[in-house]
Parts: C-alpha cells; structure tokens; sequence
C-alpha cells in the first residue's frame, strides 16, 4: 500500500509543477484562453474577464506550489483537497468543452429586445497551452483532456486517502526524500521529453534546493509555509520573466526559425462531392445527379429541384495552424503572399490594439523602424484596430511605415506583447521581441542574409 501511495505522489507531484510550469511560461496565452471561457456567449461570466490575468497566474502558481508540496509531504490533508478541487473543476470545464454545441444559440435583451445569438465553443481548454502542438502536433481533444482528468483524479485518491488515515503521509523523513526527490525528477524528466522543455526539469532542482536548505534549518508546520513561499517565490518570478519579456519556450507557430509560408502550404480545404435533383418535365421524373460528371444543368427537358443541394465530404481538410494569418491594406488588398514571398527582411510591428498599446516602447521601435526602411527593408504595422485609429496613431507617433489590418485573436497569438516586433525573411520568422526588448537596427540585421 505505501508503494502504490508513493507511486500515485510521484505522478500527481510532478504532472502538476510541469502543467503548471507551461502555463506559467506562457501567462498572457493562458489569460487569452480563459478570457474565452468568461465571453457572454461561452460561460457567461463577462465580469470576470478583466481579471483573466490575475485568475491565469494565482492557477499557474497553485499547480506548481501543490506539486511542490506533493512531493516534499507539506500540510498534505491541505494539498490534496486543493488538487481535488482543481482536478474536478477542470474535469467539469473539459466536459463542458467537449458537450458544447457549436449550432448552439442564446437569447439576450438588446434595446428592449430578443436578440439571439451564436453560441461560442472553445476549441481546446487551455490545459497546456499550445505545448501538445509542440510535441505531438495538436492540441488534446475536449474528451482526451477529460480523460486526463479522469486519469490524475484515479491516482489523486489514494494519496487523498492516506494524508486523512494514514500518519506517514506527512513532512517527507529521510527515508521518504531518498525515493520521492529523485523519483520526482525522474517523472518530471518524463513530462518534460513529452513536451520537448527542459526547464521544468532546472526548475524541480531549483526547488528541491530551496526544500533542502529550509529542511536543515527548520523543521515542523514553519518548515512547510517557508518551503511553500519559496516554491511561490521562484514561480512568480518565473510568471514575471515570461510576462515581461516572451515565453521561454515557443510552441507557437510563429516561433522563431518556423516557416509561415511552408505551413500555410501544409493546409488543404476538404474535398467535397455536390449532388443536385433535377426534374425531368416530360416524364416527371425527379433524379439525383453528382455534379463532379455529367448532368442537365444546360438541358431545358430538366429543372431544377429548388433546395435539393446535397453536399458529401469525401475527404477531410487539413486545417493550418497559421491559416488565418492575414494582411490586408486600406484598399482591402490582401499583401499576406507578397509579404511572405519577400526575400528582402519584412519588419513588422504588432499592436493588436492601438488604445492599449505600451506607448513607452513606441520610440524605441520607430528608431528601429526608421533605420530599417533607410536600409531598404520593407516595414508594416499590422492591427485589428480602424483606418481612422490607425491615422491617428501614426501621426501621434510620427510613423512613417503603413500600416495593415489582421485579426486580433492572430496578432495575439503571433506576439505576447503590445506593441511586438517580428522579422520575416521570405516568409521565414527570422525575430521575435517584446517591446520591453525591442533590438537596435544591428542586432536584427545579424539574424538576416
């Protein structure tokens, strides 16, 4: 039995610091996903959608603190309670995920009124950011995510079980460290090949020094709260870092040495078969043609039989993780194949949103820009924001490169910061910077031919 709850701690201890770990390393991503969650038209709770970051990061630090104290044995009935509601809350938001109907609709009172309107389904929850992308190519489904869930609540019981009944499920003793520290590493060494990082792993360590010096200087319940706030400290400056500056590490598809071009090329629509009915006015007779052949489309003997288009998926599409990555000017042409065929460097510079951009950065990148443009380089600003802010802005900042429109949610997902700085090289991500790192006209020409 002590085993098998030895076992279950290793397991539970380590998934929880790397899970935590991934979104800690991509905060800003995390917050976009639960910002989804909180829309009107998913769970209804718009209230909380200002809060998104803080909610991001106060989950980000529980899994690792709790994983944290899993391994070490701190105030075990406390952490395992803990990991109990979190488990069951994001088994219930993964059910939820997977349940929801994407021709769903809703009812709201507009000037008065009914208005109806889409329902929003979350494509992916979030567990781990786009990490699963990274690693195996996608995402988890809704229902695999549950099945995860399902999975850790399976081994959460024991350890559950025996931090309430039994008295050696408690502050690790000698003999408990000599297994569960390196067993730990051992698991989080697994999950971190899983998911192509090893930073959980230098992390874990940074951790298990800061519990062992602790260990040797105190003892007792003040022992677990020091070893509790030093798991807590080096989290938050992790969160911090990664806020301020970009992810560690990028499972984006815009990171940089990946191919935008190359995976727009990866995508495919899905090939379809479109069958029509047609009336014969001779003899009355009404038949199905498939039109990829022959039918009377152009015989006056047939008409046709009005709402009998049948449409038949033969095979499905493959769907690009970069496919909705577009620039479009004021006139409404579309530069995204120019941009990416290019084979002189394209700096663009990223503000999803022009009113909530970090205007302290703003002179930084238009020296950047200015000296680009001097040199030959083509520069764009890229945002979601109208023409008219888009005026404005420009000459607030005295801006001298256009600008184009894209679609908010693929600026954000291009760059965590706002304003961001991307430097392609025929459709090749040669840099990527945060606008608290925007790079001198030097340092970006290296990355260049």
């Amino acid at each position: 039995m002590r085993a098998l709850i030895l076992f279950c701690r290793l397991v539970v201890g380590s998934l929880f610091i790397v899970s935590g770990l991934i979104k800690a390393n991509d905060p800003l991503g995390f917050s976009y996903k639960l910002e989804e969650y909180f829309a009107e038209s998913a769970l209804n709770l718009p209230a909380f959608e200002p809060f998104a970051l803080f909610f991001a990061i106060l989950a980000c630090t529980a899994e690792v603190v709790l994983g944290f104290a899993i391994l070490f044995g701190g105030r075990m009935k406390l952490a395992t309670v803990a990991i109990l509601v979190l488990t069951l809350f994001f088994g219930w938001l993964t059910a939820y995920t997977a349940t929801c109907d994407p021709k769903g609709t809703y009812t709201v009172m507009e000037n008065g009124q009914e208005v109806t309107r889409s329902v929003t389904c979350v494509t992916d929850c979030g567990c781990f950011g786009d990490a699963m992308k990274g690693s195996i190519g996608r995402s988890l489904t809704p229902w695999e995510s549950f099945a995860k869930d399902a999975i850790l609540f399976v081994f959460l019981i024991p350890v559950l079980l025996a931090a309430f009944l039994r008295k050696d499920t408690a502050w690790n003793t000698k003999a408990d460290d000599m297994i569960l520290l390196p067993g730990g590493l051992l698991f989080v060494g697994v999950w971190c090949w899983i998911f192509t990082w090893w930073g959980p792993l230098w992390f874990t360590l940074l951790g298990y020094a800061g519990y062992l010096l602790i260990k040797r200087w105190k003892q007792g319940a003040i022992a677990e709260w020091m070893t509790a706030t030093w798991a807590m400290v080096i989290t938050l400056a992790f969160i911090y870092w990664c806020y301020a500056h970009l992810p560690v590490r990028d499972y984006r598809p815009y990171a940089v040495g990946k191919s935008i071009s190359e995976q727009k090329a990866e995508g495919k629509p899905p090939v379809n078969r479109v069958f029509l009915s047609y009336k014969n006015t001779v003899t009355g007779e009404v038949k199905e043609y498939d039109t990829s052949g022959k039918y009377p489309w152009d015989d006056s003997t047939f008409v046709l039989v009005e709402n009998s288009n049948r449409v038949v998926e033969v095979e499905p599409g493959i769907t690009s993780q970069v496919q909705d990555f577009r620039l479009t000017d004021r006139d409404g042409y579309e530069l995204t194949d120019d941009i990416l065929k290019e084979p002189t460097p394209v700096l663009l510079v990223l503000i999803y949103n022009l009113e909530k951009a970090d205007l302290g950065c703003m002179p930084q990148i238009t020296k950047l820009a200015q000296e680009a443009q001097a040199k030959g380089w083509y520069v764009y600003g890229m945002t979601a924001n109208g023409w008219e802010a888009v005026e404005e802005f420009r000459h607030q900042h005295q801006l001298a490169f256009d600008f184009t429109q894209g679609d908010e949610k693929v600026i954000k997902t291009v760059i965590r910061s706002n304003p961001g700085i991307m430097l392609l090289q025929q459709g090749t991500v040669k840099g990527l910077w945060h606008c608290n790192d925007a790079p001198s006209f030097e340092e970006a020409s290296g990355l260049v031919k």
